[in-house]
Order: structure tokens, then C-alpha cells, then sequence
């Protein structure tokens, strides 16, 4: 064969090999549908923010005039408040693939505690405060030891100290109500979360005109919220064990094997979520101007619920702080407007309950894409 013959030959199979490799490109190049499951999973708390964004366009064309006024939206911000900070605490538990189905027993606890020793028995603020705090840590504490320790599932064991913790809330408040005129005089301190501030009257005090803020009301306790979140978002996302609690709930093993003191992890996290707990239990005072036992009963179901609907998994190791306030905005937002819109309570406790199987289902969707 000549030497023509032969380069030609080559130069065939060259662009043969070629055109099988442009076709193999085009066979394992992703679709639309795809890359829409790989965008969410590399970026979860963008279903949440489209959620919440269209559930504002919808409920500003179903109340026009009422959804979008300052003073609502003010309301909405102040009423998911106590619920956005038990879900910081729940979010930090199902990041490690647990669930504490006792954050709203030891809210309530720690504000009876807090109250009753303030007011009732007089001890002073100094020592009464931080005491509230100390039983939020302990409780949570507990949880981490009865976890760890004795190998239980979250569920079981959460379940059962929210069983205790509500018989020592009876137990130590007496099923009594502390009157809001009676922490005034005894402990006003308890009742700062709930001091509404005006934004125009901020903007007027730094001498900033800006009318926009007109109507615009929110309390220390709304504040305290968005603080408390930048503060544990940091930890979970520029710390050390912010990564150890991620790997924990990823996968324990694999964690354990690489050095993770994972029990350590699971305590510290339980602990710390106690004590967000008691944070929640001073704004849950001030929110309601008194210390009742019964308050917030239902909080911990709905702080799991702004979890989920906020893109954290139920599996653990993947969520984010920003995604639970957006959940429970979310669940604010639908409540605040199905019921401008004229809809019954069952309509709004069904919207809540089919976004929550949306968000479960979407998250199971976006976990089968290949890593």
C-alpha cells in the first residue's frame, strides 16, 4: 500500500474516532430535567426562595391591599419569630440525621423556669436568667447523653423526654399563669424581646429620611432571630465543627473512621440546641407579655415543619440555616394569606401539610442524583 493510501486510512479512522467522541458528548451530556436536579442539589435553598417568592406574588393578587401592607408583613415577621428559632435548633439535630420532638417542652420549661423563679419566688434577675438558660443546655444535654450513650433513635428517646419535660413544666409551674402586670414589676427584663421598634424612627434617629420604612414595625425578639441565625450559620459553614456536624449526619462511619469524635459531635449539638431552646423561651415571653405553661405546644411540630419546607433532609448532612427561616417565612406567609384571602383554618393547616410532602418528595428527587 502506498504511503498516500495509508494516511488516508488513518486520517479516516481519525475522524471516525472523533465523531464517536463528539456523539459520546452529546449521549452523556445532561438534559434540561437533569440539570435542573443538579442545580438543586448544589444549590437546596433555592426551592424554598422560589416557594416563598410565589407565594408573595399570589397572596399580593388574592388581598390587594392588605397582604402587601407594612404592618401585616410586620406581623407575619413577628409571629414566625419564636418558630424560626426552634427551627435553628431543629435544623442543627436533623443535620446529623436526628429529630427532637421535645424543643417546644423545653422552651416552655425554660420560660417557666425563667418566670417563676423571677417573679414567684424572688430571686433576682441575675441569677434567675441564666438559670433558664443553664436548663435549656442541661435538657438538651440530656437528649445528646440518652442518644449517644445508649445507642436510642432521636425519635424514641425525644419523644420521651418531651413526655418528661412536660411532667416537670406541670410539676414546677403548678399549672399557673404569672400575669404580664407581675413581670413588670418583678423582672421587665423578661418582656424586652417583645418591645416594638419602628424602622422610620430608626432611619429619622441616624437622619435618614426613608418613607419607605413607614409602617414597618418589629420587636428585639425578631432581631435576636436574625442574629442568633448569622451566628450559627457561621458556625456550621466556616467552622470546624460545623463540618463535623455535617460529616455526622452524612455518614457516621465514615466520620468516625476519619477521626470525628461523633458522639462528642451529637452531644454538643443536642446541648446547643437546648440552649437555643431558652432563647426561644425569653422571646416567647415577650411575645405573649406572660409565662404560661400552655403556651407554644404546638411549636415543635411547627418547627419541624419550617425545617423540612426549608430544604433541610430529613437524612441529614445536607440544609442550611437560611433555607429553615425561608420555611418558616413560608409558613407564615401561606397562613397570613390564606386567611386574608377568606379561607377557613383547615384550608390553611392543608396548604401547610401538602407543601410538607412536596418538600419531602422534592428532596428525595434531588437525592438520587448521582455524586
Amino acid at each position: 500500500m502506498s504511503d498516500d493510501a495509508t494516511g488516508s486510512a488513518t486520517a479516516e479512522r481519525g475522524l471516525e474516532g472523533a465523531a464517536a467522541t463528539v456523539a459520546s458528548f452529546d449521549e452523556d451530556r445532561p438534559g434540561p430535567i437533569r440539570q435542573l436536579q443538579g442545580f438543586l442539589h448544589q444549590f437546596p435553598t433555592m426551592i424554598p426562595l422560589i416557594v416563598l417568592l410565589i407565594g408573595v406574588v399570589i397572596f399580593a393578587f388574592a388581598a390587594p391591599g392588605k397582604f402587601l401592607s407594612p404592618l401585616n408583613l410586620s406581623v407575619v415577621l413577628q409571629q414566625v419569630t419564636i418558630v424560626a428559632i426552634l427551627g435553628i435548633a431543629q435544623t442543627l439535630i436533623i443535620l446529623t440525621a436526628g429529630i427532637d420532638l421535645s424543643v417546644g417542652l423545653i422552651m416552655i420549661l425554660c420560660s417557666v423556669v425563667m418566670g417563676r423563679t423571677a417573679v414567684v419566688y424572688g430571686v433576682p434577675l441575675i441569677i434567675a436568667f441564666p438559670l433558664g438558660l443553664l436548663v435549656g443546655a442541661a435538657c438538651g444535654f440530656i437528649n445528646g447523653i440518652i442518644v449517644t450513650m445508649l445507642r436510642l433513635p432521636p425519635f424514641i428517646v425525644t419523644l420521651g423526654t418531651w413526655s418528661i419535660f412536660g411532667a416537670l413544666n406541670v410539676f414546677y409551674s403548678r399549672s399557673e399563669t404569672i400575669r404580664q402586670q407581675d413581670i413588670e414589676i418583678a423582672a421587665p427584663f423578661l418582656q424586652w424581646t417583645g418591645t416594638l421598634i419602628k424602622l422610620y424612627d430608626i432611619g429619622k434617629f441616624l437622619g435618614l429620611d426613608l418613607p419607605f420604612l413607614r409602617g414597618w414595625v418589629v420587636n428585639y425578639g425578631s432581631i435576636l432571630m436574625v442574629v442568633l441565625a448569622l451566628i450559627v450559620s457561621y458556625i456550621l459553614t466556616r467552622t470546624a465543627f460545623g463540618r463535623h456536624v455535617y460529616a455526622v449526619g452524612d455518614d457516621p462511619d465514615a466520620a468516625r473512621l476519619s477521626g470525628i469524635n461523633t458522639n462528642g459531635t451529637l452531644i454538643a449539638v443536642y446541648s446547643l440546641a437546648g440552649l437555643i431552646c431558652a432563647i426561644a423561651a425569653w422571646v416567647l415571653i415577650g411575645r405573649i407579655g406572660g409565662v404560661s405553661p400552655q403556651a407554644g405546644q404546638t411549636a415543635n411540630l411547627d418547627s419541624i415543619t419550617a425545617v423540612v419546607i426549608g430544604g433541610t433532609s430529613l437524612f441529614g448532612g445536607r440544609g442550611s440555616i437560611v433555607g429553615t427561616l425561608f420555611g418558616a417565612l413560608i409558613v407564615g406567609i401561606f397562613r397570613n394569606g390564606l386567611a386574608l384571602s377568606g379561607l377557613e383554618l383547615l384550608w390553611q393547616d392543608f396548604a401547610v401539610g401538602v407543601l410538607i410532602i412536596v418538600a419531602v418528595t422534592i428532596d428525595q428527587w434531588i437525592r438520587k442524583i448521582s455524586v
